[in-house]
C-alpha cells in the first residue's frame, strides 16, 4: 500500500541520472525503471583495490573520465586512448567478497580482461571491476530509515540521491563573487533532479511522490531518510578530472548541516517506499510534503 500524505510542494522531474559504475561518469536518461534498490542498472558495478576495497575519484580523479554506455546487451566503457570495453550485461564470473565502507558484500569478479583495461584507463595496478551479486540484498541504516525496509547496491548507503535543479543558483552566486566560473549538477551525482521548486527545497522533504502515468499505477513514493554528506569529488570537473577547492570552500560557506552535527551536505538520500517496477520520466509530475527539522538553510 502506498504511503499517505498531503502535498505541501508540487514540481516535475528535470532530469535522471544514472551511473552503472560507481564513481565513473554518469548517464543523462529521459526515463529509467524504478527497483527497490533504486534506478535500474545504477551502481550495479564498481571497481575495488587488490583488497576488494571499492576506489572512487577520491584516489583516482580519472574515474571521472570513463563514460559508460548501456547497449542492449551489455555495458560499455568508453576512455579517450583506449578501444572501447563492453560488459555483457548479465555477465557471470568467479564469486568475491568487496566492501563499501563498513559493507562487506558479494560480487562476481569480471575478469582480467576488464581488470586490465581499467588498469590502463586509470594508470594505476591491481583495480577491477566487479557487479553485484544478482541474489545479494544490502539493507540501507535502520538508523536514518526509521526502521523502514531499504535497500541499495554499491551506492554509498542509499538507493536514490535527490537533489532540486534550482539549488545551483546559491552556490553559482558564491562562486562567481569569489571570481571562479560556474558548474553544473553533474559535480554532485544525484539521480533524480526536481524542476519548479526553490533552491535545497529537498532539505525539508518528508516523502516524494511521483505522480502515476495514464493506466492507473500506484503513484511512487520516495522517503526522503538522510542529507548527502559531501566528500571533495565535487570539486573535481568532470570534464578534466582537475580539483579545484573552490566548490567546497563555497558550500562551507553555507551548507553545513545541523543533523549531521554540522558537516557540509547537498542533496537528500532516499529509499523507495512504494512504486517499484515502474518507469520514471523526465517531465513526470512529483508532490512532496514537508518536514523541518533543522536543516542547512538554503
Amino acid at each position: 500500500m502506498t504511503p499517505q500524505f498531503e502535498a505541501d510542494i508540487h514540481g516535475h522531474i528535470a532530469a535522471l541520472m544514472i551511473y552503472p559504475v560507481k564513481s565513473l561518469a554518469g548517464i543523462a536518461v529521459e526515463h529509467a525503471r524504478l527497483l527497490d534498490t533504486g534506478l535500474e542498472w545504477d551502481r550495479h558495478w564498481m571497481v575495488v583495490d587488490g583488497e576488494g576495497l571499492f576506489v572512487s575519484q577520491r584516489e583516482y580523479p580519472r574515474m571521472a573520465l570513463v563514460q559508460p554506455r548501456l547497449l542492449a546487451q551489455a555495458l560499455e566503457l568508453q576512455c579517450p586512448g583506449l578501444s572501447p570495453l563492453e560488459i555483457a550485461l548479465d555477465a557471470q564470473g568467479p564469486q568475491t567478497r568487496v566492501q563499501v565502507w563498513d559493507d562487506i558484500l558479494d560480487a562476481l569478479d569480471m575478469g582480467d580482461a576488464a581488470a586490465l583495461w581499467l588498469q590502463q584507463a586509470l594508470g594505476c595496478e591491481g583495480v577491477r571491476l566487479v557487479r553485484f551479486a544478482p541474489e545479494g540484498r544490502r539493507a540501507c541504516s535502520p538508523r536514518w530509515t526509521g526502521g523502514a525496509q531499504g535497500h541499495t547496491q554499491f551506492a554509498d548507503g542509499y538507493p536514490v540521491l535527490v537533489t532540486t535543479d534550482a539549488s545551483m543558483a546559491p552556490l553559482n552566486s558564491r562562486l562567481a563573487a569569489a571570481g571562479l566560473p560556474p558548474v553544473g549538477m553533474r559535480r554532485f551525482r544525484p539521480n533524480v533532479v526536481l524542476g519548479g521548486m526553490e533552491a535545497n527545497d529537498e532539505d525539508h522533504m518528508a516523502v516524494l511522490q511521483v505522480m502515476a502515468e495514464e493506466g492507473g499505477a500506484t503513484p511512487a513514493q520516495l522517503t526522503l531518510v538522510k542529507p548527502c554528506a559531501r566528500c571533495p569529488i565535487p570539486n573535481i570537473d568532470p570534464d578534466t578530472a582537475e580539483s579545484h577547492p573552490g566548490v567546497g570552500d563555497a558550500l562551507q560557506s553555507y551548507r553545513r548541516d545541523a543533523r549531521l552535527n554540522g558537516a557540509i551536505t547537498f542533496g537528500m538520500n532516499a529509499i523507495v517506499q512504494a512504486g517499484a517496477g515502474q518507469v520514471l520520466r523526465v517531465g513526470q509530475t512529483v508532490a512532496a510534503s514537508y518536514q523541518f527539522d533543522g536543516a542547512a538553510a538554503p
